[in-house]
């Protein structure tokens, strides 16, 4: 199946292992559905009949291509995505399979095939491996292909989207021994220059919440500004207040109007010891969930990047006992309508859903709230800290089973 989506072009590298899958079940179907952007829908891009036509598509074209939403409504496919575990349903003469498609935790989408006959375990273990084999080869082939880019789309992007998404990182979700991260972003109607980001080191977990002041193209330029000095100074291995302070000159200097500034928090974490060092650079402090108990991160205060030229960055810290959970969230989360939402309830009542589920819970809930559009970006990072760095991490097909949330009731 590799030498097969290697020998194939990157935009039928996908259709080139389901077939070879299908063709060793005797499936009668085999569809590849990637997640959407908005979390909220499945797109199906690879139909690979093995028997019959294809019957009539209706989705939206480009080209040859054909992507059709499938949107997330607590049945098989859902249920899938939130338990990572394969799940089976009888219809009619045929048997319907959906595999979880997931690197680290990061749920890129689902296998779904279509069989003549009751599978057995060793079918779904089969299909199960090869899922995971497929997340793979998204992540390879959309290096060199907008394919899946555009399928996940669901809602045409603007300029200042098209920005703002290059500023993310391209996992939302990561699972490691210590921990479990999942950020997200709910866009406004008109992009309010929020970003999040994450890196791991061997022993250190670097994270960013940034939040760009204004809307439009000129904010995501600002945050591209911002972002780009955070990782550059990163990477040249600088210290959370070293990195704040050249984040801080970047915008000043280069960012136009004087007024134009960046709120954020910096964050790392010492994965042998949980110690967590942040900054926040103006921004609403960030939220610790322990025993129940949901309660703000005091830290120094510091300047926004970019409002004052010469401002040096004070860093505080805490230390991550096993069992915590830390969320950074962004003002859209809170201001304006999203003010109806109690963010403390929320919390609490999602505490033990996974972090990918509980980012989604809480973008909805915000929506339940201030939607449909929203008047400013709302973003959040939840980081789970399980401690014990440097043991393994216990994953089937990509994903923690004992991390994954409980399914939907009914």
């Amino acid at each position: 199946m590799l030498a097969a989506a290697e020998d194939a072009s990157p935009v039928d590298a996908v259709e080139a292992v389901t077939r070879e899958l299908g063709l060793a079940l005797d499936a009668l179907m085999v569809s590849f559905l990637i997640a959407d952007l908005g979390g909220r829908a499945l797109v199906r891009l690879a139909h690979v009949p093995l028997s019959g036509a294809y019957g009539d598509e209706v989705g939206r074209r480009r080209d040859d291509e054909v992507a059709t939403v499938v949107p997330l409504d607590g049945g098989g496919p859902e249920q899938a995505l939130r338990m990572q575990t394969v799940r089976v349903r009888p219809d009619g003469a045929t048997w319907t399979v959906w595999a979880p498609v997931t690197e680290r935790g990061e749920a890129i989408g689902l296998l779904e095939l279509t069989l003549p006959a009751q599978p057995g375990p060793r079918d779904l273990a089969e299909i199960s491996r090869i899922a995971h084999l497929l997340g793979f080869v998204v992540i390879a082939n959309r290096r060199h292909t907008d394919l899946f880019e555009w399928g996940q789309r669901t809602t045409p992007f603007n300029l200042s989207a098209e920005i703002q998404r290059r500023l993310l990182p391209g996992a939302f979700t990561c699972e490691a021994g210590a921990f479990t991260l999942s950020g997200w972003l709910e866009p406004a109607a008109s992009i309010g220059g929020d970003t999040f980001d994450y890196t791991l080191a061997r022993h250190v977990l670097h994270f960013s919440v940034t939040d760009a002041m204004g809307h439009g193209v000129a904010s995501a330029l600002t945050a591209t500004l911002g972002v780009g000095s955070l990782r550059n100074s990163r990477r040249r291995g600088l210290g959370l207040p070293e990195q704040a302070g050249a984040a801080n000159a970047a915008v000043a200097e280069h960012a136009g109007p004087t007024s134009t500034f960046v709120t954020a928090v910096l964050g790392q974490v010492d994965l042998p010891t949980g110690v967590c060092q942040l900054v926040n650079a103006g921004h609403l402090p960030p939220l610790l969930i322990r025993d129940g108990d949901v309660r703000p991160v005091e830290t120094p205060r510091n300047f926004p990047l970019g409002m004052v030229p010469d401002a040096t960055f004070a860093a505080g810290e805490v230390t991550l006992l096993p069992g915590d959970r830390l969320v950074v969230v962004t003002d859209g989360m809170q201001e304006r309508r999203a003010a109806g939402l109690d963010l403390t309830a929320a919390l609490r009542a999602m505490a033990d859903l996974h972090p990918r589920e509980a980012a989604r819970a809480l973008a909805d809930a915000v929506l339940g709230v201030a939607g449909p559009t929203l008047a400013d970006d709302a973003t959040l990072l939840i980081i789970d800290w399980y401690g014990g760095h440097g043991r393994l991490r216990r994953s089937s097909a990509g994903a923690d089973l004992a991390r994954a949330s409980a399914p939907l009731p009914g």
